[in-house]
């Protein structure tokens, strides 16, 4: 069985007998377009990706292609690769920065032995210098540049290094669009922006972010995963059924990968909105986590690896999200096409586009240029965890606890009292000059965001063959029925908690599948009354 990696060397995939989902196939059509720029969310496999392309440049096919599609396929001779990974160059001075790249574009040229090369004083100079050296020598290279965007996203708070960063990278790939000593140039990074000269008009880079061709190149696609972790789906369904590895069925495989998908999978990256890919980071850390703990477990590993991406923490320094856009995970949220397309700025970027670049947010219609209007939606539900968990610490201001003093989970050991204390306590949490609660469906929204930070299975709008349950929390031993209404003052209040009595017991909520033992049903009814503001009324049911 072959071991698992998160590399993004080729190489050490190939010397530590790694699994190596082959995607040679894409790269003999990719290096035809000779130049090219595709983002992704982080923890995908772009420097994977690019390695692997700069790997094929640098030693040929021998010996570590031995096996794949590209094997008796490439025809290429070896070229010199200047790789430039900017996530390694300073954010902070443009000095600093331009200093290591120029510093990286001199060991190069020193490297490779290009004769009268001289360092200039800035980056883009150097660089034009030497491609001009290369072409009188009639010699090319390879350039690959990995999270070009780096230093601006890192930037996206403070205006005035932003654009010095942006002018000085927008210089920087203005000389190397065009020189005819580039045999190759390939360029990776999360977000796709206008305010650099990689999209400008004669540029003859070609952004192949969303062309269906390349949609599947970085991403597992479910075909994938079942041909190169076969051993490792037989190994989760053993564990999890417990039963023997040879005893695993085909049928029970196909399950497993219903559930992987459920939670890795979704991602589009296609224009015609027809093929879709698992992240790679999350499949690979969820087989291993079985290697390593014998059990099945579905974590958030996309998120726990760093958290919120850099990009999106600071933007939410100074911007605000509307979190309850993002509650339901199945939400369709349109924007305009152009905005998507064309995004101009991270300075001015639409927030949602973000959103989608840096991989919270996925396609979820056809990208068509005279559309007006993309649709896009959380991919799957190890996204919608971590979106609703991120929003809910924004909301309340990162106070989220659901436990008594001595670290018990009320919604687990609590009496009635306990839990509508609680969720007055929630309420009183909420930021009403931003989040006003002037529903039903705010109320709702309110209490299952917070318990979604907090890691509770909360759900709203519980569909059953009487009806729909507002709110249902599933603990290990608890099943707790909530049936919510909204009044405005104290009167509506007694009319709405009569109702909401009636409705629980005559639709019999909760009463489903799978029984655990013990059932609570709660009737409580928010007065908005602003002398009150708090569940007034409520019983136990």
């Amino acid at each position: 069985m072959k071991n698992i990696s998160s590399a993004s060397s080729f190489k050490n995939l190939y010397r530590n007998n790694c699994i190596y989902v082959d995607k040679t196939k894409f790269i003999v059509d990719l290096i035809k377009l000779e130049r090219v720029f595709i983002t992704r969310p982080r923890r995908f496999g772009k420097s994977l990706t690019l390695d692997t392309i700069g790997t094929l440049f640098e030693t040929g096919v021998e010996p570590y292609f031995k096996g794949t599609y590209i094997y008796d396929k490439w025809t290429e001779p070896t070229y010199p690769v200047l790789r430039l990974n900017f996530l390694k160059f300073d954010k902070k001075s443009v000095e600093a920065f331009k200093n290591k790249l120029n510093s990286k574009i001199t060991e190069f040229a020193q490297r490779i032995d290009v004769k009268n090369y001289i360092e200039k004083a800035e980056p883009e100079d150097s660089i034009d210098h030497l491609l001009e050296l290369l072409s009188l020598e009639a010699r090319q290279i390879v350039i690959l540049i990995d999270e070009y965007d780096c230093q601006m996203t890192a930037n996206i708070n403070n205006e005035n290094l932003y654009k010095e960063f942006q002018e000085k990278i927008k210089s920087f790939y203005a000389n190397i669009k065009d020189h005819d000593s580039i045999r190759f140039l390939g360029i990776t990074g999360v977000t796709r922006l206008k305010d650099v000269s990689i999209f400008s008009v004669g540029s003859n880079i070609k952004d192949i972010t969303n062309y269906n061709a390349y949609s599947q190149m970085i991403g597992f696609t479910r075909d994938e995963i079942k041909d190169y972790y076969q051993d490792y789906l037989k190994l989760a369904v053993a564990y999890e059924s417990h039963c023997d590895v040879e005893s695993v069925t085909d049928t029970q495989i196909d399950a497993m990968l219903d559930k992987l998908a459920q939670n890795y999978d979704g991602y589009c990256f296609d224009e015609f909105y027809k093929k879709k890919v698992f992240c790679t980071w999350s499949v690979n850390n969820f087989f291993q986590s079985i290697v390593d703990n014998h059990f099945v477990y579905f974590g958030e590993y996309w998120y726990d690896n760093g958290g919120l991406p850099s990009i999106l923490a600071n933007y939410l320094q100074t911007h605000k999200l509307n979190a309850f856009d993002y509650l339901d995970k199945d939400n369709l949220i349109n924007v305009p096409t152009n905005d998507f397309i064309n995004p101009t700025s991270l300075t001015s970027i639409n927030q949602n586009v973000l959103m989608c670049q840096t991989g919270y947010l996925t396609l979820r219609s056809e990208l068509k240029v005279l559309k007006p209007r993309v649709y896009l939606g959380i991919p799957n539900g190890e996204i919608h965890k971590a979106i609703t968990y991120l929003l809910a610490l924004k909301v309340f201001n990162n106070d989220i606890n659901v436990d008594n003093e001595k670290g018990e989970n009320l919604f687990e050991i609590g009496s009635f009292e306990d839990i509508i204390a609680l969720l007055n306590t929630i309420m009183n949490s909420v930021p009403y000059d931003n989040y006003p609660i002037v529903s039903e469906a705010a109320v709702q929204n309110s209490i299952r965001l917070y318990l979604a930070g907090a890691g509770m299975e909360a759900k709203c709008e519980v569909h059953e063959a009487k009806g729909r349950a507002d709110l249902i929390v599933e603990t290990d031993h608890r099943r707790i029925v909530f049936e919510l209404k909204y009044a405005q003052n104290s009167d509506e209040s007694k009319t709405k908690l009569k109702e909401a009595v009636e409705q629980i017991k005559s639709r019999d909520y909760g009463n489903i599948l799978p029984v655990k033992s013990e059932l609570i049903r709660i009737a409580a009814v928010f007065n908005s009354d602003p002398k009150v503001r708090s569940f007034s009324l409520y019983e136990a049911v």
